[in-house]
């Protein structure tokens, strides 16, 4: 209904050019893109200490990290690969034993 109105349409595009030529500004601005980019950099650089006190946390009360999970998981699927590589083998011999 509100979409079919001249009237909303009109204020929907008049809203859409405004905030483009708003955003197109802002990233023209060399000091709000060179603010964004610290912020951005700031955040990573948060993360990667938050990422390393939360291992060291773990590590501290004896638990496994998200990585120790991740290579445990790798080791477990070779070891499945293994397996299954021995039992077709066995198998193979077992069948022809019996012939």
């Amino acid at each position: 209904m509100l979409r079919d109105n001249p009237v909303m349409k009109k204020l929907v595009e008049t809203g859409e050019e405004r905030i483009g030529k708003i955003a197109q500004q802002l990233l023209s601005n060399e000091k709000f893109v060179a603010m964004v980019q610290g912020l951005v950099s700031r955040s990573l650089a948060a993360k990667g200490t938050l990422d390393t006190a939360l291992r060291t946390a773990l590590s501290a009360m004896n638990l496994p990290s998200t990585a120790d999970l991740e290579t445990l998981r790798a080791k477990v699927d070779d070891l499945e690969k293994l397996l299954a590589s021995v039992e077709s083998k066995v198998d193979a011999l077992a069948s022809s034993k019996k012939q």
